[in-house]
């Protein structure tokens, strides 16, 4: 059939838009009439540096929509069945059947090589391929295939205009929460500390009030995200203005140093004040797409003595299948309100999305897909 999808072919290049052809369903893929696409920094990351793999290629990987078409071996969903597509993985290495699917030993062949396992693509342009399934979907397209691993089957119960903005529960939102609720685990009482007040840092200040932590500070450079923090539980905000002593004065707020800290900007500077700021036995995570080769020079005397760890932390160690579901049932019940950080733009103004993204004018732009 024919679709259309925003192309990139070359990197640091232009979006275009284009008709390209998508083959059907092979017998463990899912055809997806997407509704809706998050926009998140990764894509932007992506097409800002070398890309491993040849153009062109359709990126988007916060993708929801309505199943059109299921291959002849699936049986976790079917036609009309509503989809959150989230990241890809094997199933079966040691890592994923020991339920942690977000360390794949194959992960990025899964979702960065464009291509399926014996090379071919699904997408066509005048017969020449164009790469697809960045992280197993391709979303910036009217239509995707994906597979039974990254597809998770939402309710009809939830309201269609929560629907369309499930996307990006998909990976930012749950990176976020999911560092948060699976990996760091502030207790009741305990203090936590966000660096970077975008989405994956807004959902784990969200997830931070929701289980608990008495004291949330957020530290961001944009003083009209710390607004928004405020609004969804932030105790504390701190404007990284490269004049204050953040480290110092997370530690005056609470009291000698924090419990947990996340950080979401995969800055090495930006870590290690993430790490500094912890007292005895705190716990640090970090997500984000730093640059291979980035290195992170630590204090090991301090460390060792404080009993601090330090944790890299892939799609919020989430297994999507259960974690969206959970996401959506904690905003129903008004404790996870993550529809206040999106903002829905049409298909064809991806690039201005992608520049107010990159601003801070919007925290979470989310790309609604035309009607049909």
């Amino acid at each position: 059939m024919q679709i259309t999808a925003a192309v990139l072919h070359e990197p640091q290049g232009q979006l275009s838009f284009q008709t390209l052809e998508l083959e059907a369903p092979r017998p463990r893929e899912i055809r997806v009439r997407l509704f809706a696409t998050g926009v998140c920094h990764t894509d932007i990351s992506v097409m800002g540096r070398p890309f491993p793999v040849p153009q062109p290629i359709v990126l988007g990987h916060e993708g929801v929509g309505i199943v059109e078409s299921v291959g002849s071996a699936v049986t976790k969903v079917k036609a009309g069945d509503r989809v959150v597509l989230s990241y890809n993985f094997c199933g079966e290495c040691v890592s994923c059947q020991r339920h942690a699917s977000s360390y794949c030993q194959y992960f990025f062949g899964h979702n960065f090589l464009g291509q399926r396992r014996d090379g071919s693509t699904a997408l066509s342009y005048e017969g020449q391929p164009v790469r697809h399934q960045f992280f197993g979907q391709s979303s910036f397209a009217t239509h995707c295939l994906c597979s039974e691993n990254n597809a998770v089957k939402i309710p009809n119960s939830v309201p269609d205009e929560i629907f369309e903005l499930l996307g990006p529960l998909g990976c930012g939102i749950q990176t976020g929460a999911g560092a948060v609720i699976n990996v760091l685990k502030p207790q009741i009482g305990e203090s936590f500390v966000v660096f970077g007040a975008g989405a994956v840092g807004m959902a784990g200040l969200m997830a931070a009030k929701a289980v608990g932590a008495a004291i949330r500070i957020a530290v961001d450079k944009v003083p009209e995200r710390l607004k928004l923090a405020t609004e969804l539980g932030a105790t504390h905000t701190i404007v990284a203005d490269g004049q204050t002593d953040v480290v110092a004065l997370i530690r005056d707020i609470t009291g000698g140093g924090a419990n947990c800290s996340l950080d979401t900007t995969a800055v090495s500077s930006v870590l290690r004040q993430a790490l500094d700021c912890l007292g005895s036995l705190g716990r640090c995570g970090f997500v984000g797409g730093a640059p291979a080769g980035t290195t992170l020079e630590v204090d090991v005397r301090d460390m060792m003595l404080s009993g601090k760890t330090l944790r890299g932390i892939v799609e919020g160690d989430a297994n999507a299948d259960t974690f969206i579901p959970d996401l959506i049932r904690m905003q129903a019940q008004g404790n996870f309100p993550f529809e206040k950080l999106m903002k829905i733009y049409p298909f064809d103004a991806i690039k201005q999305a992608m520049e107010d993204s990159k601003s801070g004018v919007t925290v979470k732009p989310v790309l609604r897909m035309p009607a049909g």
